[in-house]
């Protein structure tokens, strides 16, 4: 406890002192004085000015900008802008109004009207723009806007101009002869500058303004850095960014004496259509608060609150470690390390959330997003902590090993066991194997119970009926129609013929052939009466039939060798039929077989649980049965697991309430965690991925780009734990070769869709039919393909992601390249169902295929000579001989 505890500070420490390596502080010029000019707008959110506009808002924002600046400058002359030169002047802040001009000739002699007006009646007014990169925006000619500048000068004293890009006064000569100064647009976030070539480029731009226009004044009308927002290319906006370059540019002007304005006083949360950043340029929030000091280093106010928050919430998840069972020093520094990442991340999520501006539609969605996420992060740390308990915890105590006897038994311990084996429609030959396995047992005490249930072809039952009998009197056959309850019903019609001094069932599937030892090894587990349930795990002897098979058996095993070895650590072991010895007092309490979940096994040992009994597991295998005949048939049984998963769940949570069994906290957690992991992960995998598709268009073409650092980049770092879970758990502790290794992880992603198509229809269903896997060869493939829909979505997920990277060519916005980047990642569970799919149908899923091309390839390159066919009996004469003969 001492060692963990110490760790665990350890880690705390390393985070604490990373924020502090880590902290953004740099030096910028200090400025003491008072800007020339700050752009101003008195709009209110939703930019519905008429409505809003309120007089004592207007003074409260220019008080405080009065210790700011010496003047503002605004766009409009009406829609409440009227208003800001008489409360202006109350705080001695001189005004630069301007005209809005557009396409609408009555509204710009409105505004010209207004302006004019202002510029007559308030004496702190000292210039006036008409139109706001009108030119740039193609809504005027050149000739028809010199022609309303005109018109304002000679209504006014006021020096007048407009303002536009500065190229645009380069280029259009006409238009700086018309004006009494160049008002000259310079943002080098817009034209693709980084944040530290800013201040070079407009001081470039407006020399280049200078030397072009000698003699006439040159006024930066625009000039300002988004504090936050997508990157443009080389632009990257940020808190830091924009002190930075505007302490730098700011120095500059007026070493330089330059006339400036910067955009803009305060951020404005409706500037939604100006893209990402339109929010953001403010030097004030929209609150009135400023973003950055003036004077002294560029820091982050809020920095050590956000440390704060990380450690906080590395240190509450990292409790939980103190109640591992002797953990070493190295799991509990994985597991901590874990815990104080989501720390971090959380104080990123907060200083987003604290440092952003939403409407209604972004905060609906990215609370949607963090409620989607939050599932996805516990997730990955539970696998991180299977890989910490795996890799440096302790080795399994509890498992029961071949090479290791159950201790403390009676020498003539040897309690009667009821082998029950259902069957329904199975194979003739592969039900006698099973039986002919039983029969060599090495055990005395036992008896078995065949019952063929809803099965009338006697062509099925009447062959097992005549080997029942000459197996002996040990095998009992039943033969029973009209069974209700699917498998559970056939079960409880076993248990009614069950001898009556048998004190332990086993349960056996019908492909299922067991080694000689099942009983002789487990059944000693029982003297101790704590014992409810042993489970031995599947295995199957037909791995080999094809590559399918091949990859299917590889991912099979990965439950039974990782997942049940674990669980079984905490007493919370996964009942999965057969290969399971359960104790018949531990079962009539539990009420025996139920028919109210399609996944009854399961159901049973988790009632048992539940009461109280202790349940163990060995992974040593004791029989082989078959896999699934075609894909199809393992994703229905896929479906039908977790169906039948969600089922339990529905009918179970209430006894995970405190109070309500005799489940441990262990066991809860193993269970929540167990089901969260399978169910959650491959429902969420799903949803998450249909909503980034609905997603694609609205990044694509309405410059909304999903935040990278809290939704996006979770993802693709769930997505690594995930990968890294699969191999390292596998090379740790599934011996099978690497091929087989990549095949079991496709198989895996392969029924994510199918996995979620059963959550879906159990959270709206109650009950299903029960599906009987297909094995031993008796179904044929469907003409179907079986995996259309995963087809559909993964093509879908593709063409999204290229989509988004075609219309981000210009921008190269790295979050939208991030966003194409977890829609690819997100195509691979579907494209891996599609994989196997095309993969059964092909000849290269034929082991034979492989040997053959591997035979030509090695003839091909001459490591093995050509095959030629020998000739056998009496050669045939070639055809020039046999008419020399006739001659």
């Amino acid at each position: 406890m001492r060692v963990v505890a110490a760790v665990l500070l350890l880690v705390s420490a390393l985070h604490a002192g990373s924020w502090g390596v880590l902290r953004d502080r740099e030096p910028a010029p200090d400025f003491k004085g008072l800007v020339p000019s700050l752009s101003y707008t008195p709009f209110e959110p939703g930019h519905v000015v008429d409505l809003n506009v309120d007089p004592d808002k207007i003074r409260s924002d220019l008080k405080k900008l009065s210790t700011l600046t010496r003047a503002i400058r605004s766009y409009t002359a009406t829609e409440g802008s009227e208003l800001v030169p008489p409360i202006a002047a109350e705080f001695g802040l001189k005004v630069t109004v301007g005209a809005w001009i557009d396409k609408d000739e009555d509204r710009n002699e409105r505004e010209i009207k207004a302006a004019i007006e202002l510029a007559r009646k308030n004496s702190n007014v000292i210039g006036i723009v008409v139109g706001n990169e009108v030119i740039y925006r193609g809504e005027m000619k050149v000739e028809d806007l010199i022609s309303k500048i005109k018109k304002v000068k000679s209504a006014v004293r006021v020096p007048v101009t407009t303002g536009e890009i500065w190229n645009i006064w380069r280029d259009f000569p006409d238009l700086a002869s018309s004006v009494d100064f160049i008002a000259a647009h310079v943002l080098p976030y817009w034209e693709n500058f980084r944040s530290d070539q800013a201040v070079d480029q407009a001081v470039d731009r407006y020399n280049l303004l200078r030397n072009q226009f000698p003699g006439k004044r040159i006024v930066i009308a625009e000039f300002g850095w988004p504090s936050a927002g997508y990157n443009l290319r080389n632009a990257d906006p940020g808190p830091f960014q924009q002190a930075l370059t505007l302490r730098n540019f700011v120095t500059r002007a007026e070493a330089l004496g330059m006339d400036y304005n910067i955009v803009e006083a305060l951020d404005r949360p409706w500037k939604f259509f100006e893209g990402g950043v339109g929010p953001y340029w403010g030097v004030l929030n929209a609150s009135g608060e400023p973003k950055f000091a003036w004077t002294g280093p560029v820091e982050n106010p809020d920095y050590w609150k956000l440390m704060g928050i990380a450690l906080l919430v590395g240190v509450l998840l990292s409790l939980p470690i103190l109640r591992i069972e002797k953990a070493t020093a190295r799991q509990a520094f994985l597991l901590s390390a874990t815990a104080n990442g989501v720390g971090a991340w959380a104080a990123t999520v907060f200083a987003y959330w604290n440092g952003h501006y939403f409407l209604f539609g972004s905060a609906f969605a990215l609370t949607l997003g963090m409620i989607l996420l939050v599932p996805l992060v516990l997730i990955a740390m539970a696998r991180i902590d299977e890989i910490a308990a795996v890799a440096f915890g302790r080795p399994p105590q509890r498992l029961i090993a071949k090479n290791k006897p159950v201790e403390n038994v009676p020498e003539d311990y040897c309690p009667k066991v009821s082998i029950h084996i259902p069957a329904y429609f199975e194979p003739v030959e592969m039900l006698k194997q099973t039986l002919d396995a039983l029969s060599r047992l090495n055990y005395p005490n036992y008896e078995c119970v065949v019952i063929i249930n809803n099965t009338p072809d006697p062509a099925f039952w009447q062959p097992i009926q005549d080997h029942c009998r000459a197996l002996g009197e040990r095998f009992k056959f039943i033969n029973a129609e009209k069974v209700q309850g699917f498998k559970a019903g056939a079960l409880r019609i076993a248990m009614d013929r069950t001898a009556a001094d048998a004190e332990i069932i086993g349960i056996l599937d019908a492909d299922y052939v067991v080694e000689p030892d099942w009983l002789k090894d487990l059944v000693p587990a029982f003297a101790d009466p704590r014992v409810g349930l042993v489970q031995a795990p599947q295995e199957h002897r037909d791995g080999d039939l094809s590559i399918m098979h091949y990859i299917m058996n590889g991912e099979y095993a990965g439950f039974f060798d990782i997942g049940m070895v674990q669980r079984n650590e905490a007493n919370a072991i996964i009942v999965h039929g057969t290969m399971c010895l359960i104790r018949r007092a531990a079962m009539d309490m539990a009420g025996g077989w139920s028919s109210d979940t399609i996944c009854e096994d399961s159901d049973l040992g988790l009632a048992i649980q539940e009461l109280g009994w202790t349940t163990h597991y060995t992974n040593t295998r004791y029989g082989a049965g078959l896999l699934p005949d075609t894909y199809e048939a393992f994703k229905k049984q896929r479906h039908r697991w977790a169906y039948g998963g969600l089922q339990i769940v529905k009918k179970h949570w209430r006894r995970f309430l405190p109070g309500t069994s005799r489940l441990t906290p262990d066991q809860k957690r193993e269970y929540g965690l167990g089901w969260l992991n399978w169910l959650g992960a491959e429902s969420l995998g799903v949803v998450v991925a249909l909503l980034n598709l609905i997603w694609v268009p609205i990044v694509a073409f309405a410059d909304i780009a999903i935040p990278d650092k809290i939704l996006t980049l979770p993802i693709i770092g769930a997505f690594i734990v995930s990968l890294v879970h699969f191999l390292s758990m596998y090379r740790a502790r599934v011996a099978i070769k690497p091929g087989q290794m990549l095949g079991a992880m496709i198989a895996a992603m392969s029924v994510q869709w199918t996995v979620s198509r059963a959550v879906a229809q159990g959270l709206i269903t109650e009950h299903i039919a029960f599906a009987r896997t297909s094995k031993g060869g008796l179904s044929r493939m469907s003409i179907e393909f079986q995996a259309f829909w995963e087809a559909v979505i993964g093509t879908l997920l593709l063409v999204g992601a290229g989509v988004l990277i075609a219309t981000n060519s210009y921008k190269q916005i790295t979050e939208i390249y991030i966003f194409a980047g977890v829609l690819v990642l997100q195509s691979l569970p579907f494209l891996a169902a599609v994989a196997i799919a095309i993969l059964e149908l092909s000849r290269i899923n034929s082991f034979q295929f492989w040997r053959d091309s591997a035979i030509r390839t090695a003839e091909l390159i001459g490591l093995r000579p050509v095959a030629l066919p020998h000739p056998t009996g009496t050669p045939q004469p070639v055809p020039s001989e046999v008419r020399r003969e006739t001659n």
